[in-house]
């Protein structure tokens, strides 16, 4: 466990994004892959399009927080094509939502609704975080975890009736300087991505409860 903790903290500190997401990234969650099967309920993924548009649906997101924040200028064309791009997912998302219909009936509903106000208010502050390249890694982690979010989404818009729209987010910047003054910004970037992540394992941490509680 001590090794496998080090070697965690070693991805961080250099900011190997992708090595992080393999960690923590929601394909290798639970929930995420019963969400995919076949047989998946209804009522779960409808559960989860509406939880991911109260995350990452709201205009600004937090790519337009961190395009506004502008901490790193010279990344400031790639969070511009990288707000237009999820622009065009905020759309599909909201169509979709509109698609699933209403929330399924849930226990604590209304701890639900916090737990989600919460994250989304985290995903803002990483987004205006002063410390430059956690605004980058997170958003970066948020396009690479996007991919299997999107998983869940076209299978919802196959279920619901509805054709899933191509996806248009830019490549993530993974790459760090490997000089002695990149290495503050390696860690900032693994930081950032590591808190995206953790806070999407939250999300379907969450979702998985609320199936359960729905089972009985």
């Amino acid at each position: 466990m001590a090794t496998s903790t080090a070697l965690e903290f070693q991805d961080d500190r250099r900011g190997d994004i992708r090595a992080i997401l393999a960690r923590w990234g929601s394909a290798g969650h639970p929930h995420v892959q019963t969400l995919l099967m076949p047989q998946v309920l209804l009522h779960d993924l409808t559960d989860a399009v509406h939880a991911v548009c109260a995350v990452h649906g709201n205009h600004p997101c937090m790519i337009d927080y961190a395009m506004a924040r502008g901490i790193q200028i010279e990344t400031l064309p790639w969070l511009i094509r990288s707000s237009n791009a999820f622009a065009l997912e905020r759309a599909f998302l909201a169509n979709l939502t509109s698609a699933a219909g209403p929330l399924p009936s849930t226990p604590g509903q209304a701890q639900t609704d916090a737990a989600l106000t919460q994250l989304r208010h985290t995903l803002e502050m990483l987004a205006n975080s002063d410390r430059r390249g956690c605004a980058t890694g997170a958003v970066s982690a948020l396009i690479l975890d996007w991919r299997s979010i999107r998983q869940v989404l076209d299978q919802a818009a196959r279920r619901f009736g509805l054709s899933p729209a191509p996806g248009q987010m830019p490549e993530p910047l993974c790459d760090v300087e490997d000089d002695e003054s990149g290495i503050g910004l390696a860690r900032a970037r693994g930081f950032g991505a590591t808190q995206l992540l953790v806070q999407h394992r939250g999300l379907w941490d969450l979702l998985e409860a609320r199936a359960s509680a729905r089972r009985g």
